[in-house]
């Protein structure tokens, strides 16, 4: 795998965390009447063009983790969060402004001596989109290292574990066990297949991920969640007014999903998904990560690309991964 996706990937989700920051929390029927056409500025948190949130501070912690000790190491990912939340490392302005509760819980209980990956809440209530959001670095560095990682249980107990550093319940698990399947089929399309494949390509990784957890009763119950994913050709079909894009994580993860399946390139699917309203950073950022790594860096609009800060931290940690990878 080569360098190039993680830059797909990681732009790709970054900059649709910041088309969607400015409009955090917006009703839907408001931006029905003022819908974004590019990136903002101020807005819902009154923050420059081109800010980014907690979802890609805490992708940028995790990446930094993983080209520092060239491997995941769950206690030291948890030590980049709590500089992000206590010390604004990671940030735009040195600034935190967005944190969801069940994740700020989950760094405060590791910072008290919990094991890391007993951190994360494991209550229903617990389903937010904070460990999805940032699940993307794990996933490409999994793929990367495949001899390392050579069996979908390996692979899965790590973004399992990943996920439960804040969100500890099975559902949390299993959605971005669903988005690592997704990754994994998108890497590996075959340079000749072209973009109208995307469809038959997310429906083979949503036909694996059900594979692998249906021989599991516990995650049985879970996948019926997910039901909806299960036949993708049917769930494109579903009006807008039937997807939901507040913070519960079966709602981002098929918020992102429907907006990807329903439009062709990476402007259009992220236009449409923080047009959705609500939880616009997190469901941006979610598409924009499947969406940078089908459509490419170079599809991302340049405005979009120039506004975005704190490019200079993005490219060293890019560079770092490429150096330490040996990519």
């Amino acid at each position: 795998m080569s360098l190039k996706f993680w830059k797909d990937g990681i732009y790709g989700l970054m900059v649709g965390d910041a088309l969607g920051v400015p409009v955090e929390f917006m009703k839907r029927e408001e931006l029905n009447m003022n819908p974004v056409t590019g990136v903002r500025e101020y807005g819902t948190h009154d923050q420059p063009a081109g800010t980014w949130s907690d979802d890609s501070s805490m992708v940028l912690a995790t990446m930094d983790s993983l080209q520092r000790k060239k491997e995941i190491d769950y206690s030291d990912i948890m030590d980049r969060f709590t500089a992000w939340l206590f010390e604004a490392d990671y940030t735009p302005f040195q600034e935190v402004f967005d944190c969801g509760i069940t994740t700020e819980q989950a760094i405060r209980r590791f910072r008290s001596g919990t094991d890391p990956i007993c951190s994360g809440g494991c209550s229903e209530y617990d389903n937010g989109n904070g460990s999805l959001m940032r699940i993307l670095p794990v996933c490409l560095y999994l793929i990367q290292n495949a001899e390392k990682y050579n069996s979908t249980e390996d692979c899965i107990a790590v973004i399992h574990n990943t996920s439960a550093l804040t969100h500890g319940h099975l559902r949390s698990k299993i959605a971005c066990g669903l988005y690592y399947f997704m990754i994994q089929n998108l890497l590996e399309r075959q340079n000749s297949e072209k973009q109208n494949s995307v469809l038959p390509c997310l429906q083979r990784a949503v036909d694996r991920a059900f594979r692998y957890y249906e021989v599991d009763p516990e995650c049985q119950e879970e996948l019926l969640h997910y039901k909806r994913l299960q036949d993708l050709s049917a769930f494109m079909e579903t009006p807008e007014e039937e997807i939901r894009s507040g913070g519960y994580v079966v709602d981002t993860l098929e918020a992102a999903v429907w907006c990807i399946i329903t439009t062709d390139s990476y402007e259009t699917a992220l236009l449409k998904a923080v047009n959705l309203g609500h939880d616009t950073d997190t469901v941006g950022a979610v598409a924009g990560g499947l969406a940078g790594l089908i459509y490419g860096y170079d599809s991302i609009p340049k405005a979009w690309i120039q506004v975005l800060q704190r490019k200079d931290m993005i490219e060293s940690l890019l560079e770092g991964m490429a150096e330490k990878q040996g990519l």
